[in-house]
């Protein structure tokens, strides 16, 4: 199961962040320095798996952003690493440039893909149909 999903910048700030389990706004905030620091710290040679406390991270690098999901024991750990990329890819296909602007849009879309901490929708023309309603309503 999904613990968590972030969002990162090279510079360390969050850019987004959604927990699957409840966790204290002040832990989150510890939580995601110290996840942050452990994954930035890492070369691009080391494995994008990594063991920390009570669950794995799993993340990957996309220029100079960082995505970071925290998993238990019993995910599969390249599932997620596929996840990631796949999750990139649909931002790619949605967004032209900026996508910062837009975090209620990159929220719809992670939630399409992941619900409850379970992944549920990979396919792509899938996960951006809501997102293609809403656009048109919005137009019209």
């Amino acid at each position: 199961m999904i613990k968590f999903f972030l969002m990162v910048n090279k510079q360390g700030q969050t850019r987004l962040s959604r927990y699957y389990e409840h966790v204290e706004i002040n832990k989150r905030t510890v939580l995601e320095a110290e996840v942050i620091r452990n994954c930035l710290s890492r070369s691009k040679d080391e494995c994008s798996f990594v063991e920390y406390k009570d669950f794995k991270l799993v993340y990957r690098q996309y220029a100079a952003l960082f995505v970071v999901v925290g998993i238990d024991q019993t995910e599969n750990e390249m599932a997620v690493y596929e996840l990631i990329h796949n999750f990139v890819e649909v931002l790619d296909k949605y967004f032209s440039r900026v996508i910062m602007f837009n975090l209620d849009r990159v929220h719809i879309i992670l939630d399409e893909m992941v619900l409850n901490g379970c992944i549920v929708e990979t396919n792509r023309n899938r996960i951006l149909a809501p997102l293609f309603v809403l656009d048109k309503v919005a137009e019209g």
